[in-house]
């Protein structure tokens, strides 16, 4: 049973970074606020980040379910992912979009998304709102800190106002930043955990299969247990490098964690947290090249 803590869908690309437009141009890529990037696979040529795509993904590496988050340089895919989790409901999880004000009706997502390093204000005591709203709704709270602990007191005593409330802190705490470990104490909270999407591109410089990643993911759990870490892929930019596969086979192989420990940090630690049930599990289809 595997899960996806964190990936991403859209219909469109149509978001911004530090006030510039980011869209599709085909091909996989988009303009990144005037740079050019290699945003997908390349056979992503027409711009569309689709749920039947990413389900065929999740079914030939046999991940059960995913967690559907969103950034604001894709643009806000609410309707989009709505879309989604009727069609694939068993199978996903999705957030809605906060943008700095009052939000439509959530009731039928399970979460909503925070990009707080891209924040206009990035004092998250000036941002309450969508921490209250998805405490009395009911649902999780998926965050993105600023690198370090640009954040991370503030979000600290945001947990402890909402006691409650789910909260997963995404990019394993931005690992490969100074004072990266101040994001993963936040899960000493309770309603914290920490999910690692991200972590393969954080990694990109050392690449598969990644030992520094396994060893930052020991040390996180030395510190709050493996209890409290998620396995996340960040879907589909990650795949412009690897497969679906490879960003979590480098887990499944590792000798460095115990087959309990694989077992909690890919799917157990989620199925818990996001509240996933009868999981679907995808059967096993031989490939061209295995014997």
């Amino acid at each position: 049973m595997i899960i996806d803590a964190h990936a991403h869908l859209w219909k469109i690309q149509q978001g911004r970074v530090n006030g510039k437009p980011v869209f599709g141009i085909g091909a996989g890529r988009s303009d990144f606020g005037g740079e050019i990037r290699q945003m997908m696979p390349p056979y992503m040529t027409d711009g569309e980040n689709s749920a039947e795509r990413f389900i065929a993904n999740m079914d030939y590496a046999g991940v059960s379910a995913s967690v559907i988050t969103q950034e604001y340089i894709d643009g806000n895919q609410d309707g989009y992912l709505l879309e989604c989790k009727r069609a694939y409901p068993d199978r996903l999880r999705i957030c809605a979009l906060y943008e700095e004000k009052e939000m439509d009706d959530i009731s039928d997502f399970d979460g909503i998304k925070l990009c707080a390093g891209r924040l206009r204000d990035k004092n998250l005591l000036n941002h309450l709102y969508p921490f209250r709203l998805a405490s009395e709704k009911g649902k999780f709270i998926s965050v993105d800190l600023a690198d370090g602990d640009l954040q991370t007191g503030e979000m600290q005593k945001i947990a402890e106002m909402f006691p409650d409330l789910k909260i997963a802190i995404g990019h394993f705490g931005m690992v490969t930043r100074e004072n990266w470990l101040e994001q993963i104490r936040l899960a000493e909270n309770k309603n914290v955990f920490i999910e690692s999407g991200g972590i393969t591109w954080l990694f990109n410089s050392e690449f598969y299969p990644y030992p520094s990643a396994v060893e930052a993911i020991k040390e996180a759990a030395a510190l709050v247990g493996m209890e409290k870490l998620m396995w996340g892929s960040d879907y589909p930019r990650t795949m412009t490098a690897i497969t679906y596969k490879m960003s979590y086979d480098f887990i499944v192989k590792s000798d460095r964690l115990t087959e309990k420990e694989k077992a909690l940090f890919l799917g157990e630690n989620a199925v818990n947290f996001y509240g996933f049930r009868d999981l679907y599990i995808p059967e096993k289809i031989k490939n061209m090249v295995e014997d």
